[in-house]
């Protein structure tokens, strides 16, 4: 990514959040969203806008599909504040990473709590 690319993928991150937070009236879209990253292509011309939601299942589905659904207003938006040559095409996608870290955590959690009780079990038949 281009020095350029960066900085406006910084600021399309900063407005969608915005937008999202602020402007959206939908209710599908109500609750915990974060944008956590935007990756544009070198021509600016599609920016690929990734969020993490704090819901599961018919929520997160509703949710996706209520921002797919404002795609269009907010690519406006973002054009309008931008002052782009062209406005980019904006793509809404989960971020996974958040979910696989979590994911992750809860594993190695359950391995240090089950590596601890076998520890305390071999303590307790020493004594």
């Amino acid at each position: 990514m281009t020095r350029r690319s960066e900085r406006v993928a910084e600021a399309i991150r900063r407005l969608a959040s915005e937008i999202i937070h602020g402007q959206l009236r939908d209710p599908r879209i109500r609750g915990l969203v974060t944008v956590t990253k935007v990756e544009t292509t070198p021509d600016l011309r599609l920016a690929k806008i990734y969020y993490t939601a704090m819901c599961d299942g018919k929520k997160r589905e509703l949710l996706g599909r209520g921002l797919k659904s404002a795609k269009g207003y907010i690519r406006r938006r973002i054009a309008e504040e931008l002052k782009l040559r062209y406005a980019p095409e904006i793509l809404m996608k989960i971020d996974e990473v958040v979910e696989h870290s979590q994911k992750i955590d809860k594993i190695l959690h359950k391995l240090k709590n089950e590596a601890d009780d076998e520890s305390n079990r071999k303590d307790s038949a020493g004594d």
